[in-house]
């Protein structure tokens, strides 16, 4: 008998005692004793003298502003900037900063919600599948699976993507610009060698990238940077746009276009050969795949993981010739 497609039934959870109770005298909602912290559980029945803190309107608009600017003023200079906010590119920034706290890192995202492709699984299913041993990486931000043998399964997609967005964005020494595109890469060439060197990006709000065409010209603003890590997945509005720029910048001939999806193949590619493609510049993730030609690997997430990883190993190991070239130009 072929073997059954259907996951067999797994240990029913064991749920806890709950934690409230109703009062049958008043009928008021008692919480259970540290079920909730007691400020909080105060709350509870006593929604008729409830009221917020005062607050004006131009209070909130300074509170954000002023962050949004400092923020923008800190991170024009930084020591790493992450171009695409996905599975890979959060990975990569969850093992930059983990490891480097003391550099700034910037992470730009197109999109108004990070996490690309990665808050379902395939087919707009629920549950997100990677092949180990990109279960490690669960292990180290703290994602429980169920295991399969050769692979493991989250139940949900978006379990995933919310766990290690909470811990990058916690990270003191990262800063996301989300609904921010980059337009354009900065450059710098070696007068000797001619070599050219990735130095920065370029950036606009993505509302404003989007209508170029129908309104006068509006300017971007940039970012300069050690090392550019770009991870925008495969082809599209906004994917693959760093390597499309190198072919127009005439830094590599043309790209391989990605091929047909298999997976054996694909993902083992994608993490091998992310790689400083240009000086300054390293590429992973589906974008990889229309440098190299590289097949598709669909529904499958490990991939993206670890070529994260690989691309921080890769970065850290050019960063301070990187930093080094760039110091000595100022």
């Amino acid at each position: 008998m072929a073997p059954s497609a259907v996951t067999p039934p797994q240990k029913p959870a064991v749920l806890a005692s709950h934690p409230l109770k109703t009062v049958s005298l008043d009928n008021k909602v008692e919480v259970a004793p540290n079920a909730l912290k007691d400020d909080l559980a105060s709350l509870f029945n006593n929604w008729d003298t409830f009221t917020f803190a005062p607050i004006r309107e131009s209070t909130v608009s300074r509170a954000m502003t002023r962050r949004y600017f400092n923020d923008l003023d800190t991170y024009t200079e930084s020591d790493i900037t992450i171009v695409g906010a996905g599975s890979a590119g959060l990975s990569c920034a969850y093992v930059l900063g983990t490891l480097r706290p003391d550099l700034k890192i910037s992470i730009l995202e197109a999109g108004v919600a990070p996490g690309g492709g990665a808050w379902l699984g395939g087919q707009l299913f629920s549950a997100m599948v990677m092949r180990k041993p990109a279960h490690l990486f669960l292990d180290q931000v703290g994602v429980p699976y169920e295991d399969e043998g050769d692979y493991v399964v989250v139940k949900h997609a978006a379990l995933f993507t919310s766990t290690i967005m909470s811990k990058v964005l916690q990270m003191p020494n990262i800063k996301l610009f989300n609904a921010t595109t980059v337009e354009d890469l900065i450059t710098r060439q070696d007068q000797e060698t001619g070599e050219v060197r990735i130095a920065g990006v370029v950036t606009n709000w993505t509302l404003v990238t989007m209508h170029h065409d129908d309104q006068s010209c509006m300017d971007p603003n940039t970012i300069n940077t050690n090392v550019v890590v770009s991870m925008t997945g495969h082809d599209g509005p906004f994917g693959a746009f760093s390597v499309k720029r190198l072919v127009s910048m005439k830094q590599i001939e043309e790209l391989g276009g990605m091929r047909g999806l298999d997976m054996g193949k694909a993902e083992d590619a994608i993490v091998k050969r992310t790689r400083e493609i240009v000086p300054g510049l390293v590429v992973g993730g589906m974008e990889l795949s229309e440098v190299d030609g590289a097949n598709r690997m669909g529904p499958t997430f490990g991939a993206m993981v670890l070529s994260g990883l690989k691309a921080a190993e890769e970065t850290l190991r050019v960063f301070d010739l990187r930093k080094a070239q760039n110091d000595a130009e100022l």
